[in-house]
């Protein structure tokens, strides 16, 4: 895993101190080699930047830096991520002609497109981000992985197109890009994210994961050359016995090829059923213990320690623990808001880059169990869904927005999860229905905490909501998961979070051919009569300890509701209620008082609430950032 960054178009001024300053701004994403390339264009008149920061996982010889190219010069490459079966494309390759200098799989990468073009996303399995470019065309390829898990930035002038793995990278070159987009501000307040290709930066957006651009003589085309099967009906009729088989064989075969590496190599445990999966199949395939790192609180209600000691117990790892307290979420929430280019939209985000800097110190990745929920239904909400159909199908719309919605949320004690569903259970429209159930406020609400800049303009992104099962509430949802929640936030959140440690991050779950199997089995092999994630469930039954199998999910969740209240107290009104506070300038200052105060004194509980508000003051002073034009 590295960084990459560049640019192709209108010469530049000063164009090697632009290229540093980009590779300066990633040096936390690849801190053993740094590789910088310019290439003049059309007589001079144009210019290529190719700029690259390794993190060497993959063959640890100098002659896999980057940028690389072909021995005649018409292809070079920068390329961040791993292909996992780069040795069975390396060996198609060779049996096809082609010779190898080393044993990278960006050399794989870079061969494969030499044969196969931009059919290659078929054969590929693995994570990237990558700029290609092909001198014989004239063309500049950029690509992202299926499910995003490896991020490109774009910032399009009309001269210039410019690209990074991260926005810091790009703001180093084009400072003027530090310009705000309300319409990313709105769509923040109730997603609690900001859902792809927006950023909240006006020049700057994501380039869509599953998707390649085309830079060809100034102009950019971009194609979309993979969806999450979800989007279509591909259920099959497997008996229980094969999909038992044939699941944990796959999910065995993507931990196996994830585990190949020539750096030290470990797991992140909460001690949950996905994270114990992962170990245990892990310790198949190894001869040593597996570095295991677990992360909790001193608030024993909230921490997974000691279900994860015993996970590790079990497996005998080499285990190591680290507690955080609220200092620790203060100080490095500014840090993390830079590092993601975005307000850090949930609070695990900390744990995450804490347990990465911790786990650095012995190994260069870890495997993780992101992704599970998304594609085995693992969230309340999936569950949810369901019975909300046949709550809608049974109440009208008018009884349940004026009499029993505002019932159910003022019930005495009734708690967050139980508000979700109310506000949610009876909501018609289906795109603002999968953003309610993990939001942090309905759109009325948000436009009241906006006042006047309510009604700007807003081009939404409808992919993730365009799924065509209509017989599976299941699938719809899952399928918004998969194209928003999972690439926007959570996919996000990881590869900032980890690369800040300067560690990579590997996701079985999110393996390619298992879930494109996951897809075509009935749903209740995923949300069983009684639990979620079924077949893992039966799969790991006698595999892992019962108490990983059965107990309620936790995730690594932090106490910040309770730390509002006491600890964070005067930080969160420094940050919200203060003359300082940024946001108070453009967000009704009466609804944001309400807000703190509310929690505070426990007439409700808006953690959520208040953290997306919180983490949109930190990013507007990190990035020097002025309320909305």
């Amino acid at each position: 895993m590295c960084g990459i960054a560049g640019w192709i178009g209108r010469r530049v001024e000063k164009p090697q101190d632009r290229a540093v300053g980009m590779s300066n701004a990633l040096q936390h994403r690849g801190p053993d080699a740094e590789g910088i390339e310019l290439l003049d264009l059309n007589t001079g008149e144009d210019q290529l930047a190719l700029v690259h920061r390794r993190l060497a996982i993959i063959d640890l010889n100098a002659d896999s830096n980057q940028p690389m190219q072909t021995e005649d010069g018409r292809l070079r490459i920068i390329f961040n991520g791993e292909i996992y079966n780069y040795i069975e494309l390396r060996e198609e390759l060779i049996g096809l002609g082609h010779r190898f200098r080393t044993r990278s799989d960006t050399e794989v990468l870079l061969r494969a497109y030499d044969q196969w073009r931009l059919a290659m996303f078929d054969r590929l399995s693995g994570m990237f981000a990558f700029a290609l470019w092909d001198a014989q065309r004239r063309e500049l390829i950029l690509a992202r992985d299926p499910f995003g898990k490896k991020p490109l930035y774009l910032m399009q002038g009309r001269n210039l197109l410019s690209f990074a793995s991260e926005i810091s990278a790009l703001l180093s070159a084009q400072p003027d890009g530090q310009q705000l987009d309300l319409d990313g501000v709105r769509e923040y307040l109730t997603w609690r994210y900001v859902p792809g290709p927006r950023t909240l930066f006006k020049q700057i957006r994501k380039l869509n994961p599953g998707s390649y651009a085309v830079w060809s003589q100034g102009e950019v085309t971009e194609t979309r050359y993979y969806a999450p099967p979800d989007q279509t009906d591909l259920t099959a009729d497997i008996d229980p016995g094969t999909a038992k088989r044939r699941f944990l064989e796959l999910l065995d075969r993507s931990v196996e090829i994830r585990m190949r590496s020539d750096a030290p190599f470990g797991a992140f445990l909460s001690g949950g059923l996905d994270s114990s999966a992962i170990v245990a199949l892990m310790t198949r395939h190894s001869d040593n213990p597996i570095r295991t790192f677990s992360v909790g609180f001193s608030e024993q209600a909230y921490s997974e320690l000691p279900f994860a000691r015993r996970v590790a117990d079990h497996f005998k790892t080499d285990h190591c623990e680290i507690v955080i307290q609220a200092d620790d979420l203060m100080n490095h929430l500014p840090k993390m808001v830079r590092h993601r280019g975005a307000p850090v939209s949930q609070s695990t985000d900390i744990p995450i880059y804490l347990m990465s800097v911790r786990a650095s110190r012995d190994v260069k990745m870890v495997l993780t169990g992101e992704g599970a929920d998304e594609i085995l239904g693992g969230y309340p909400k999936h569950r949810a869904e369901s019975l909300a159909g046949v709550y809608r199908s049974l109440v009208p719309a008018s009884l349940h927005n004026n009499l029993l919605a505002p019932l159910m949320r003022a019930l005495p004690g009734a708690s967050a999860k139980f508000d979700i569903f109310a506000r949610s259970a009876g909501e018609r429209d289906f795109a603002t229905r999968m953003i309610s159930w993990f939001g942090a406020m309905t759109a009325r609400e948000r436009d009241s905490l906006l006042g006047g800049l309510a009604t700007c303009g807003h081009d939404r992104n409808d992919f993730p909501f365009s799924s065509s099962v209509t017989e599976s509430h299941l699938r719809r949802v899952l399928f918004f998961d998969q194209t928003s929640w999972l690439p926007d936030n959570l996919l996000e959140r990881g590869d900032r979070m980890m690369m800040a440690g300067s560690i990579e991050g590997r996701m079985p779950f999110l393996d390619r051919d298992l879930v494109s199997f996951v897809s075509q089995l009935p749903d209740r092999y995923r949300l069983g009569l009684l639990g979620s994630k079924q077949i893992l469930r039966d799969c790991m039954a006698g595999m892992v300890p019962d108490e990983a199998l059965n107990r309620p999910k936790i995730g690594f969740k932090v106490p910040v509701a309770e730390w509002f209240r006491g600890s964070m107290s005067d930080y969160v009104r420094d940050h919200l209620c203060s003359s300082h506070s940024v946001i108070r300038s453009y967000l009704s200052a009466k609804k944001l008082d309400q807000i703190v105060t509310e929690h505070a004194e426990r007439a409700a509980d808006h953690e959520k609430l208040i953290w997306a508000l919180l983490n949109l003051e930190i990013f507007h002073r990190e990035f020097a950032l002025g309320p909305p034009q």
